[in-house]
């Protein structure tokens, strides 16, 4: 069966937990967080978890633990802590986590990046992979980042992708 007919038979609606990592943002101002919520809804998905949690390490470890333990979503997306500097701890948090790493998305991200800003796309980190049975998504905190993300990579391929985790 080619991507075609997989895509034709892939599940239509997932749920989805979103998680936006930053010390100076709430709910209330969660850009990224709030785009992503709006357009999961809009895509047909069920958002069941939206928190904004502090960038360490720790917070988000327990965070995704939690979160995949306890709200069971298809897919959680996380928003914030992959760049570069000191504070950005994101992937070397959850990283640890995958059981399964989907290694080609970070080299995806970065390749459309760099479509979209040039050589600054070096500076992301972005890192997807598979906990427990969720699919784990780390990118970017910012809205552009989210957006190329979500419409580019994530949203085309959620269903094909869960149907594929979920096969005996």
């Amino acid at each position: 069966m080619g991507t075609k007919e997989h895509r034709e038979k892939a599940l239509q609606s997932v749920s989805i937990g979103i998680v936006t990592l930053s010390s100076t943002r709430s709910l209330a101002d969660d850009e990224s967080g709030n785009w992503m919520a709006a357009q999961s809804e809009k895509q047909g998905h069920r958002v069941i978890f939206h928190q904004v949690v502090p960038d360490h390490a720790e917070t988000v470890r327990h965070t995704v633990l939690d979160t995949v333990q306890i709200h069971h979503p298809d897919v959680l997306l996380l928003s914030g802590g992959t760049g570069v500097s000191p504070k950005d701890l994101t992937v070397e948090a959850v990283k640890p986590l995958f059981h399964k790493e989907l290694t080609a998305f970070g080299h995806l991200f970065a390749m459309l990046s760099y479509e979209e800003i040039g050589s600054a796309a070096i500076l992301s980190r972005a890192a997807a992979g598979i906990v427990r049975n969720t699919a784990v998504f780390c990118m970017p905190g910012s809205l552009k980042a989210c957006m190329l993300a979500c419409e580019k990579l994530i949203f085309p391929e959620l269903g094909h992708l869960l149907s594929h985790m979920r096969k005996g």
